[in-house]
């Protein structure tokens, strides 16, 4: 099962759990979606009514953690960890590999000291660790260890979930799309139209060429087997004149 088909699947899955309750119990639907070592995308989860609900009640602290997950990073947990829960040791894990996917959004070289501060790990080792075993063998990102340079080269990066000030550059980036694939597509189909009325003429060519190769050809035997008179001496030394077939 490829990673995008387990994530509809667990989507699905989390989105009937948190369909199905209302206040506190949602922290543990929260606490297990964030904690799911498959789960990577929560803004379907974050979007229910009954979560949205949350917003201003003493429950809100449940919808925080969930927007922490769908849009943050271990850094913003940091700066915030004194109103939020403590998270556990599979929460922490997924919000740093959630956090090296948001730094591969804008940059495909890495280095090795922004993803030790970003991730607040200790040494080389330890990071060149996480990498491989959390990120690329969970199959989120791609890349290569450049130990030379001392960066990550990333070759493929999974998508987090867009943050809502994204939204109108997003908006804007598919509509400029549109703009140009339509005005692709009357290009298309005038190079389209103009190739027909091209093929249409070369037709007409060819048949008043070959029009004017069988007149030719008609006129030939027409010519070729039209009687001419030849003028004889008879023997009385008289001239007549006999029928001859030209060849």
């Amino acid at each position: 099962m490829d990673i995008e088909q387990k994530q509809e699947e667990l989507i699905d899955h989390f989105v009937k759990q948190a369909s199905s309750v209302t206040g506190s119990a949602l922290s543990s639907v929260v606490a297990d979606a964030t904690s799911h070592p498959s789960l990577f995308a929560f803004s379907e989860i974050l979007a229910l009514p009954n979560l949205l609900q949350l917003e201003g009640t003493e429950n809100a602290v449940y919808l925080d953690v969930l927007r922490l997950f769908a849009h943050g990073t271990w850094s913003d947990y940091k700066s915030n960890a004194g109103r939020l829960p403590q998270l556990v040791p599979d929460q922490a894990l997924k919000l740093r590999q959630l956090t090296v996917l948001t730094l591969a959004e804008t940059n495909k070289v890495l280095p090795y000291d922004q993803l030790m501060q970003e991730l607040d790990v200790a040494n080389v080792r330890e990071l060149e660790d996480f990498l491989i075993n959390e990120c690329m063998y969970a199959g989120i990102v791609r890349g290569k260890l450049d130990q030379l340079r001392k960066c990550f080269e990333v070759q493929f990066a999974a998508g987090r979930d867009p943050r809502p000030e994204q939204l109108g550059s997003m908006i804007q980036t598919l509509s400029n799309w549109l703009v140009t694939s339509d005005n692709l597509l009357i290009s298309i189909q005038e190079k389209m139209s103009w190739a027909d009325k091209m093929t249409e003429l070369n037709k007409q060519h060819k048949k008043e060429i070959e029009d004017k190769v069988e007149d030719v050809k008609r006129a030939y035997s027409m010519k070729k087997f039209h009687p001419v008179s030849r003028p004889t001496v008879t023997s009385g030394g008289m001239r007549r004149s006999t029928p001859n077939l030209v060849e």
